[in-house]
């Protein structure tokens, strides 16, 4: 299935891609010319079709665990003092989407929007630490009886474009697609400190299926 977030494009790639073999066919070039312009249009439509790919998903049967947004890699795990939002101790999992990964983004936890924020910025490599700081980015609150979660969308070297069809107030469903990075990424999500981490640095996480740690079945934030 491809994301309708990404439909636009990859009809404009199926038409440029066959627009290439029609060109090699009308110019004559022969069948050398014409096979490798058809390698060239296949494997453009191929990492376009990859790159949108939008399969199902099923969350876990765990109400306590918080999951992870986004499909990649764990790339750094710190503690800080998380200021905008949880106002408390947190704990950050940091996440890069290679251009293989599939870029839909979920919910982590079900609840309502308490905070938005979009930040225009640069496009530092994702996995540099600095480009949670400085690089393009929507930062999303969402808050349940007292608990607080903020993750970040982030732009990297290629990704141009943050897609998040998500606005104050509005209860969300964790498992469920909100929107996208284009063409390589990075996500943050800053947990309290108090949560049961359950991933480790190098793991490999699906959006809406792995889980990033398990909140207490009782919570008593900064805010609550």
């Amino acid at each position: 299935m491809i994301t309708p977030y990404g439909k636009g494009i990859v009809r404009a790639t199926l038409a440029l891609s066959l627009i290439i073999i029609i060109i090699g066919i009308l110019a004559g070039g022969g069948w050398l010319i014409n096979f490798i312009l058809f390698i060239i249009a296949l494997s453009i439509t191929t990492f376009v079709l990859n790159f949108f790919r939008d399969p199902d998903r099923n969350p876990p049967n765990d109400e306590r665990a918080l999951l992870s947004p986004a499909d990649g890699k764990v790339i750094l795990i710190k503690e800080l003092f998380e200021e905008e939002y949880l106002h408390e101790n947190a704990i950050q999992v940091s996440i890069f989407m290679s251009p293989l990964n599939v870029h839909v983004n979920r919910i982590p936890m079900s609840g309502i929007v308490g905070h938005y924020r979009y930040i225009k910025g640069e496009y530092l490599v994702a996995f540099n630490d600095k480009s949670s700081e400085r690089n393009e980015r929507t930062h999303i609150g969402i808050e349940d009886h007292g608990f607080r979660l903020l993750f970040k969308q982030i732009a990297g070297t290629v990704a141009r474009r943050i897609i998040a069809e998500i606005t104050p107030g509005q209860r969300v469903e964790r498992g469920r697609r909100f929107g996208m990075i284009r063409f390589g990424s990075r996500v943050d999500v800053l947990m309290p400190i108090t949560v049961e981490l359950a991933v480790a640095l190098n793991d490999r996480v699906r959006a809406g299926e792995s889980i990033l740690a398990r909140r207490l079945t009782t919570h008593k934030g900064a805010n609550s």
